[in-house]
């Protein structure tokens, strides 16, 4: 059977084609060679079956680029890192943060605003120059939960009713610009619809175009700890417990390290694949 007849199922319940050249680009993104990319291609395409799930191939070429290189496969699990932030939405909230800390904005997280109604509790409040943003967090810890145009709609009336305070109040250095949604998964095509139309910048996985959240993590190497391939999920979650949800933290405050009772084997190692990814 050729590959281009593979039906490939979704972690949403969704069929779809098998795409060699979409494992390709994702693969690719990590940095690996050709050489490698090939030799994955070559294997994955001999295990392929009709009605092979996505997470199976992903786990399949997960393995043979850890086999390559520990880096390359922390890149590869990005998109499942994001995941593993979880269960609850705080560190992902910590991580977008972390993110638009590095672009030059002041944030807050978790802060309450009065707006001309009532008051609300923001994730994150960010400044730059004279011009403040409202940012609202949706994090999904499952695969295949999308945001519907319902999370827009409701995070724009919070958004109008803060605005409408904060912009009146001749006290605030700055006035409110502008209102963003903030997801892990994807958005649906009503959801961006309704947020082009309203005015929210809407930021997910892979939207805008080239400007995504992995985009952005790629650009400025602000990968989370979850990415690490040496570090155990009980290291994880002691780190994320204790907000260090970036690599770039970790590495400025290795000290947390001491606190996982690991030998300096192990600490030199992690403290390498972290430098690594970061650089």
């Amino acid at each position: 059977m050729k590959i281009e007849n593979i039906d490939v199922i979704k972690s949403s319940g969704e069929k779809v084609k098998f795409s060699l050249d979409k494992l390709y680009l994702s693969l690719k993104r990590t940095g690996a060679d050709d050489m490698i990319i090939n030799q994955i291609l070559d294997k994955v395409r001999d295990e392929l079956y009709q009605g092979i799930s996505t997470k199976e191939i992903y786990n399949r070429a997960f393995a043979l680029l850890k086999k390559n290189k520990n880096l390359l496969a922390s890149k590869y699990k990005l998109k499942k890192a994001i995941y593993e932030l979880g269960p609850t939405g705080f560190p992902f909230e910590r991580f977008v943060s972390a993110i638009l800390n590095y672009s030059g904005y002041k944030t807050k997280v978790g802060t309450i605003l009065q707006g001309k109604c009532v008051s609300h509790e923001i994730d994150v409040i960010a400044h730059k120059n004279s011009e403040a943003t409202m940012i609202e967090c949706k994090f999904h810890s499952e695969q295949g939960l999308n945001c519907n145009v319902k999370i827009p709609l409701y995070i724009n009336s919070r958004y109008q009713d803060i605005k409408a305070n904060w912009n009146q109040n001749q006290k605030k250095e700055t006035s409110l610009s502008e209102g963003w949604v903030v997801t892990n998964t994807r958005f649906t095509k009503d959801a961006l619809q309704y947020g082009s139309c309203a005015g929210l910048y809407l930021l997910s996985w892979d939207h805008p175009k080239d400007n995504g959240l992995k985009d952005r993590i790629d650009r400025l190497g602000l990968y989370p700890i979850t990415v690490s391939t040496l570090l155990t999920n009980r290291e994880k979650q002691f780190l994320l417990s204790r907000n260090v949800v970036l690599c770039r933290e970790l590495i400025q405050d290795r000290f947390y390290l001491d606190h996982l009772g690991i030998s300096e084997m192990r600490k030199t190692k992690i403290t390498t694949e972290i430098l690594q990814l970061c650089d």
